[in-house]
């Protein structure tokens, strides 16, 4: 087996999903949330019954006559399909390599938008990938950054924000099908900028709301059927407050069996086993380090590795440490972390081929095209 010369400082990323390699620049654009719209009363005084002798008089209208239609509204989405694989023992047994969404499949649709999420699922994902922070007044939502720099039409922490205040931004405003995240394109190819804030049309089965950012429990509620795939974003001990909410919200709402959870930092992770010892963990920075330069052991409720296929010029992936995996038992899910070259059918298809079990896809369709090809 070819031997990696890995570093500590090379292994930066290799614990958990780390999202886009890009970056983008800022936007410091502020919006109102739109009024919902009702249809008009009607004013016009009530009808007299006219004299039986000669007709009345009829005199024209002083106003327009007032529209009586109710407002037209975009239909809800279609509920997703079931999910082949219920639970996350049942994503690691399966017979064949999963495709997880990366929040939803953020190079194709924007990033952790219940819009993204859908059409992950509609394009054929097995699972859905999610990062979670909170809010200030203490709602764990789905978010990657711990700003809304990159993804809305404002700019500031997540932490300063309330749940109503950052559902009301546009989680689509920087989206681009042909760079994301890419702050520098032209106006007319971020294509669902404005739809949030009722100035665009959302495509038909879909609404403005599903364009915001969502509650963990939106989408967890959303997605009946599929396994949620959620990193913890932050470092102990400020983030400890993300891993109580999550844990809170996994019992709450009885998702023990169809949940795992991944970290960075391995402090987090422990003390997350420490409130809910009965969900399955992803390994974090320092645990994954010793396993690949020591052959440290790792516990076993550590049932799956996501790693990244390449730190700098390291492989990290190939298929003499799949094979080192799967001797212990376990299963690799991989993550690219560089779109512009690793988010397509031929570099999936070079992973499924070192025998990963799962890609973490920008791209889920593209995923399906890997597998069936």
């Amino acid at each position: 087996m070819r031997r990696l010369a890995l570093t500590t400082t090379a292994l930066i990323t290799l614990a958990a999903c780390g999202g886009e390699s890009d970056t983008a620049s800022s936007s410091s654009n502020t919006v109102t949330e739109p009024d919902a719209t009702s249809a008009p009363v009607s004013t016009a005084p009530a009808a007299t019954t006219p004299p039986q002798t000669e007709p009345p008089a009829i005199d024209p209208p002083a106003t327009d006559p007032p529209i009586t239609d109710p407002p037209v509204t975009e239909p809800a989405a279609a509920e997703p399909a079931p999910a082949e694989f219920t639970t996350v023992a049942a994503l690691v047994a399966a017979d064949r390599p999963v495709n997880l969404s990366h929040a939803g499949g953020d190079q194709a649709a924007p990033h952790s938008t219940m819009f993204a999420f859908r059409k992950g699922v509609a394009a054929g994902a097995d699972a859905l990938e999610m990062d979670v922070q909170l809010t200030g007044d203490g709602v764990l939502i789905v978010q990657h950054d711990d700003t809304v720099d990159k993804t809305t039409n404002t700019t500031g922490p997540v932490g300063d924000l309330t749940l109503k205040e950052i559902q009301v931004l546009d989680n689509a405003h920087w989206f681009s099908p042909q760079c994301w995240p890419c702050q520098d394109r032209p106006a007319e190819e971020y294509i669902y900028r404005g739809i949030r804030t009722g100035d665009v049309p959302a495509p038909s089965g879909y609404a403005a709301d599903d364009f915001r950012v969502e509650t963990f429990r939106s989408i967890a509620e959303s997605f009946p059927d599929h396994v949620l795939d959620v990193e913890i974003k932050g470092s102990f001990p400020d983030a400890i407050p993300v891993v109580e909410a999550l844990a809170a919200e996994i019992a709450a709402l009885d998702l023990t069996d169809r949940v795992i959870v991944v970290s960075f930092d391995d402090q987090l992770l422990d003390a997350f086993h420490e409130l809910a010892p009965d969900v399955a963990l992803s390994p974090g920075l320092t645990r994954l380090t010793d396993w690949f330069l020591n052959g440290a052991e790792i516990e076993p409720y550590f049932t799956v590795f996501q790693v990244p296929p390449f730190q700098g010029d390291i492989e990290v992936v190939n298929a003499d440490t799949v094979q080192r995996v799967h001797d212990e038992g376990r299963v690799v899910w991989v993550w690219p972390d560089d779109a512009s070259t690793q988010e397509n059918a031929d570099f999936y298809s070079v992973l499924l081929g070192y025998g990963v079990d799962g890609i973490i896809t920008g791209r889920p369709a593209a995923m399906v095209d890997a597998v069936t090809g």
